[in-house]
């Protein structure tokens, strides 16, 4: 290296050698042309083109020349340091295209190929039979009625003619929700189920609702007969999960509101209900009963002679005309209006009509069971 006060003038600094300089650029271009990505050329960058690169340390030099000489070699070293970055740039974006396709190619998408190639799931046989339900009653001129399934009381048992004393308002029938839950606005449930803890009373004066009735009563409140409506849904007991019960299970109930209704309307509508679910030979049969919000009360059966255990007599539901005090409870005049009202379990329905022997393969969510029954029962 030369310095401004050397004695000796001109005097070629070794770095700003022209053949210094190729040897630089074929080395950059060696290094560039052996990166196999974007990251691996930008590693070797620094080497090439940094501030320690031999055509950075060759521009250092070029004050150490005689004036004469600094713009012939500052043209060289400009044009080494340009071809470096020119083979630097050439490289990064080859890199990048053949980046871009290889991406193209992994992550194309074959629009020919099967759609389906996921085995497909189905929909549940409960819902599929719930609403298959609704539509037979809707083609009967019927309509569909909901209601909240975190019930009041007074829904739930007051308004159908369940005493404060009746056994069905027992912790040992239903979940009733705690009151201090409902405070916090954390609904909490609590049965008599519960192991080792003292269960919540039922202050707060809402339970889960334990049938379907409470829909009805909501609906007589709210509208004045005729009263043609089917409720299917979501109800809750404390039954423990066995072959034949579940806490958590559906009923569809019926209620008709009208002059003149009688116990043969009833009978008739069953009749074509149990013909259209189980087909033109099943027929019901009724049994005395009692129920607190019907009067009189019956039992019924249905002949199914496609049973998977013959031909015989399914215990299926219960039905009656709606008690007088039921209607009073809600508005209506017992001396003007009479009606019926029936209800049975969907779960037990779809039993009987596909000879399912364990009620827990409905709710383990096993997917094998579901698709059996395909988009409909």
């Amino acid at each position: 290296m030369t310095y401004r006060n050397d004695p000796y003038d001109p005097k070629q600094v070794a770095l700003l050698d022209q053949a210094t300089l190729d040897e630089a650029v074929s080395a950059a271009e060696k290094a560039f042309a052996a990166a196999a990505d974007p990251d691996a050329l930008t590693a070797a960058r620094p080497a090439h083109l940094g501030d320690r690169a031999p055509v950075s340390l060759a521009r250092r030099e070029i004050g150490a020349l005689p004036p004469a000489a600094r713009a012939d070699a500052g043209r060289r070293v400009n044009a080494a340091r340009a071809a470096i970055q020119a083979a630097y740039d050439a490289r990064l974006a080859e890199l990048r295209e053949a980046q871009a396709q290889r991406v193209l190619a992994e992550e194309r998408v074959d629009v020919t190929l099967p759609w389906d190639r996921r085995p497909r799931g189905a929909r549940h046989p409960l819902t599929t039979l719930m609403e298959r339900i609704g539509d037979l009653f809707v083609g009967m001129g019927y309509e569909v009625a909901e209601g909240p399934e975190v019930e009041l009381e007074w829904y739930n048992f007051d308004a159908l003619n369940i005493g404060p004393d009746h056994p069905a308002r027992t912790m040992m029938d239903t979940f009733y929700v705690a009151a201090a839950r409902v405070a916090s606005g954390a609904a909490n449930v609590a049965g008599a189920a519960g192991a080792g803890g003292e269960s919540a009373a039922p202050a707060s004066g809402l339970v889960l609702r334990t049938h379907t009735s409470p829909v009805q009563a909501r609906t007589m409140l709210t509208r004045r007969p005729p009263i043609y409506v089917v409720c299917p849904g979501r109800v809750y007991r404390t039954d423990e999960l066995d072959a034949t019960h579940t806490p958590v299970f559906h009923q569809v109930e019926g209620l008709v509101v009208d002059r003149g209704i009688t116990m043969a309307h009833l009978k008739g509508t069953l009749d074509h209900f149990a013909r259209a679910m189980f087909g033109p030979q099943a027929a019901t049969r009724w049994r005395p009963s009692y129920f607190p919000f019907t009067e009189p009360s019956a039992e019924f059966d249905l002949w199914f002679p496609e049973h998977r255990e013959g031909a015989r007599w399914v215990e299926w539901g219960g039905c009656g005309m709606v008690n007088p005090r039921v209607l009073v409870a809600c508005g209506l005049d017992p001396q003007e209006y009479s009606g019926f009202a029936f209800g049975m379990g969907i779960e037990r329905t779809l039993m009987v009509r596909h000879g399912i022997s364990d009620m827990r393969d409905m709710v383990e969510g096993d997917v094998r069971f579901a698709r059996a029954f395909g988009m409909g029962v």
